[in-house]
């Protein structure tokens, strides 16, 4: 292999190498804030259902 393949070779692999760490980085980030919002609404009351509770189906 010559040294200009040898080159294009490990550049190509670096560049494969920084897009995946850089989508990596979006990943971690978009699921910090999902798990932030998730908290959220976790912390938030639950609104009732006006009706939940009210009637009972008894089927003989």
């Amino acid at each position: 292999m010559d040294i200009a393949a040898m080159s294009v070779a490990m550049a190509s692999s670096q560049v494969r190498s920084e897009a995946s760490l850089a989508v990596m980085d979006n990943v971690m980030d978009v699921s910090e804030q999902q798990g932030l919002q998730l908290l959220e609404m976790l912390q938030e009351p639950a609104a009732a259902h006006p009706t939940l509770g009210n009637s009972i189906d008894i089927k003989l």
